[in-house]
């Protein structure tokens, strides 16, 4: 039970991720003037696209699931801090909270390794099958 909790939770933190990759896509001009709105670079939107859509489909693969989630743990505080900052509005504030509880969750899920359904799986089985050839 515990692989499959692994990756139900692998999908569950990580698909809002490729979605939002993939909506920026979509709205690229609005997007980057949204950024810059609030004081972030729009150069950098293609960046976060890569992260997003990249680190969202590593973690559901679980591939290099720890340093994916390290950054998509980071990038949700990052985002927490810079877009939701005004505790005043109360949906900013549940915004705030929202992507803190992810970042623990892939910092819960680094700790606990991307588990048996996974390509870091399936690499380390080949690599202790040939080691032991």
């Amino acid at each position: 039970m515990n692989n499959v909790s692994l990756l139900i939770s692998r999908i569950f933190l990580s698909h809002i991720f490729l979605l939002a990759g993939v909506s920026k896509i979509g709205d690229y001009a609005g997007t980057q003037g949204y950024m810059e709105a609030m004081g972030v670079p729009g150069e950098l939107l293609f960046l976060v696209i890569i992260l997003e859509i990249g680190g969202g489909l590593a973690v559901i693969l679980g591939w290099q699931l720890r340093w994916a989630s390290w950054a998509l743990a980071a990038f949700s505080i990052a985002a927490a801090l810079i877009f939701h900052h005004n505790f005043a509005d109360q949906v900013q504030a549940l915004m705030f909270m929202k992507n803190i509880a992810i970042a623990g969750g892939f910092l819960a899920l680094a700790s606990a390794g991307a588990g048996a359904y996974s390509v870091d799986s399936l690499i380390g089985n080949r690599k202790r099958g040939a080691a032991s050839h």
